[in-house]
């Protein structure tokens, strides 16, 4: 335990395992007061050859607007100027692996698992002292070096390269603590030398030095050691299998590669249908955690095909199929739904600010898997896609292999559902499970809760996640019931928090009915689900679109005795509201042009508009890990029992 983590936790997550996770962790820190005291040495290794290189003409398939965005973002970085969460730096010339730049506090040093790093207080904000370290930024250069063959690219690499090796010693300090932060930066590293094949230094870099040497033989050992268990087998089993299993393909020089790359791919191909619903949607329910899997798969396929090491047929038939999920549920924009956490975390990065994650991602499903017909046109182009889809075998069909003929709008499993209405409306309703596992670690607190957009712009949105670490109160509203377009019962959450990354109690929702095809021949699309999250009282909700009247109706029952209730409509911030009694009047602009849309509130309650507060938190939207932007909020307030219900109605213009 240690001094920033109060003992109540420790048994709270305690009570969220079972013998066989709680068995393996006591070996883990068993294992780790040995290291401590007997760190050992790297084999010696002679002769080592890169050969994971990229097929001849790669390069060359680069569309040229994607190479000049990467420049432009890699001549940057030369300059030393990078953001991270929010947080812009200058110092990226010659950074401070240690340092936050957000809290000005630098991370203590000592052995590794000893470091404080969930306290701000002690350690600064981690994630800021992290993310650097994933060295993507690093895997830009190279492609930059890549494509231009201007060896100051190169050179900055290896710069930073020597620097962190020599700060960061195996078992040393912050980044030597969280698996995913070695899975993630392995990987980092494969590019980095597979990008920088052509420039003179490659293998003095990686394969002729000692000290690259010994760290990726200790990065190995560290995740062979220690990989997530139980119930914090989620993204980051898959981060930290991905990372040693494209090590050990690429970087294939120790006496241990071959069976660290088994076991590897082995826990890959479990993990990954662990993870994953049939239906293809993550089983997290946190849409930025299904693109950081996606990414993380086809990484990991790309290093296999590369070295000719058979991949189980199941590994890419869970890809396809979370392909094809996200075709399923983006809006017209390509925007996948805000639903659950979203750390702004990626697999691989070699591409320029402005391209957008999900359209390279479907660009690759393409390339690799075949596009459907219902699939929605991509536009725009990346760098990664033509790097992946050289490495990666073209998927063969099969004829017991489905794949769905239409668009997708309800996916059971997952409890997500789609309703499409005319002129771009897209809404999500959100009956499924609480979260992942029996922590349910990146899971909100937004049971039934609806998103709806026009034309791609939030009108009614999920609010996001902002933090994660040092900022309990901010934790707390981004992932709370009042945080979401849900309602809430004597000011509780559905379902109970034991911590920022834990939830003792799940709600449990199910859906009563789901028709998505109503609206799309001037008809409605209907939707109706229930939760048990409040004990004696069941929540009930419907959604109704209708076509012809560009229209959506939802109403709220409760099923139970009488209880206070605050039903909250968070907007989008982009959108103005004016709020008269029970009638809100909202505007926007969308590409130059003005839209407008009407919400009639139910008038058995109270209503007030909430925007930008701090005491406590309300009126808040974050587009991104790490920034928040003031949004107004409507918060209606009254009592809710079984005699009457609350009926809600968008009216587009």
């Amino acid at each position: 335990m240690t001094e920033s983590t109060p003992l109540a936790w420790y048994l709270r997550r305690l009570s969220r395992m079972g013998p066989r996770e709680v068995g393996g962790r006591v070996g883990d820190a068993v294992r780790r007061r040995r290291w401590r005291s007997a760190p050992p040495d790297c084999p010696s290794v002679t002769g080592a050859r890169f050969t994971a290189v990229l097929p001849a003409g790669t390069i060359a398939a680069v569309p040229a607007d994607a190479a000049k965005r990467l420049v432009a973002e890699a001549d940057r970085l030369m300059d030393g100027h990078a953001e991270f969460f929010g947080v812009a730096r200058d110092d990226l010339t010659d950074p401070d692996w240690w340092y936050d730049p957000k809290t000005g506090r630098r991370a203590p040093a000592g052995y590794a698992f000893d470091v404080p790093y969930r306290s701000e207080d002690a350690a600064g904000d981690i994630k800021q002292i992290w993310e650097p370290s994933r060295h993507q930024y690093l895997t830009v250069l190279a492609a930059a070096y890549a494509i231009t063959g201007n060896e100051r690219y190169a050179e900055r690499v290896a710069e930073h390269l020597r620097s962190w090796w020599a700060a960061n010693p195996p078992l040393h300090g912050v980044h030597w603590i969280s698996g995913i932060e070695l899975g993630i930066r392995l990987l980092s590293w494969v590019w980095i030398r597979r990008l920088l094949d052509g420039w003179a230094g490659a293998a003095g870099l990686f394969e002729a030095n000692p000290v690259a040497l010994n760290q990726i033989w200790h990065h190995q050992r560290w995740l062979a050691a220690y990989p997530s268990r139980g119930s914090s087998a989620n993204n980051h089993v898959i981060a930290e299998t991905a990372g040693q299993f494209a090590a050990a393909c690429a970087f294939g020089w120790f006496p241990s590669s071959q069976r660290w790359g088994a076991d590897a791919l082995r826990s890959l191909e479990r993990h990954l249908r662990a993870n994953t619903f049939g239906s293809g949607l993550n089983r997290e329910l946190a849409t930025e955690y299904h693109g950081l899997v996606l990414e993380l798969g086809l990484a990991a396929v790309a290093e296999a095909d590369a070295a000719d090491v058979p991949v189980p047929a199941t590994v890419r038939l869970v890809l396809l199929r979370m392909t094809d999920a996200l075709a399923a549920v983006v809006d017209n924009r390509l925007r996948p739904p805000r639903q659950g956490d979203a750390d702004d975390g990626h697999g691989l990065v070699v591409d320029g600010t402005g391209t957008d994650r999900w359209a390279s991602l479907l660009a690759t499903g393409d390339a690799v898997f075949g596009r459907l017909d219902w699939w929605p046109a991509v536009t725009g182009t990346d760098v990664r896609t033509p790097l992946l889809a050289a490495l990666v075998r073209p998927y063969a069909k099969n004829g017991t292999v489905s794949r769905p003929t239409g668009r997708p709008g309800h996916f059971a499993d997952a409890g997500l559902t789609i309703l499409r209405g005319p002129e771009q409306i897209w809404c999500r309703c959100d009956g499924g499970p609480h979260g992942f596992l029996s922590i349910a670690a990146h899971a909100h607190a937004d049971a039934l809760s609806v998103e709806v957009r026009h034309d791609g712009v939030d009108v009614l949105a999920d609010p996001g996640t902002f933090c994660y670490h040092g900022q309990p109160e901010w934790r707390q509203y981004f992932r709370s019931t009042r945080g979401h377009n849900t309602l809430q019962l004597d000011g509780a959450d559905q379902s109970v928090s034991g911590g920022p990354f834990l939830w003792t109690r799940h709600a449990r929702s199910r859906v009563l009915a789901a028709d998505t095809s109503g609206a799309a021949d001037g008809g409605t699309a209907r939707w109706c689900a229930e939760h048990d999250g409040y004990q004696g009282s069941v929540h009930r909700r419907r959604v109704e679109l209708t076509a012809a009247k560009k229209e959506l109706r939802v109403v709220d029952e409760v099923r139970g005795p009488r209880r206070a209730a605050h039903l909250a409509f968070h907007l989008g911030p982009a959108i103005t509201a004016d709020l008269v009694g029970d009638r809100a009047e909202l505007t926007w602009t969308r590409d130059g042009e003005a839209r407008s849309a009407v919400l009639e509130l139910p008038g058995e309650l109270s209503w007030q508009a909430h925007r930008g507060e701090s005491d406590p938190p309300l009126g808040w939207y974050s587009a991104g890990f790490g920034r928040k932007e003031p949004a107004t909020t409507l918060i209606g307030t009254g009592f809710a029992d079984s005699a009457q219900g609350f009926t809600t109605v968008l009216r587009f213009a």
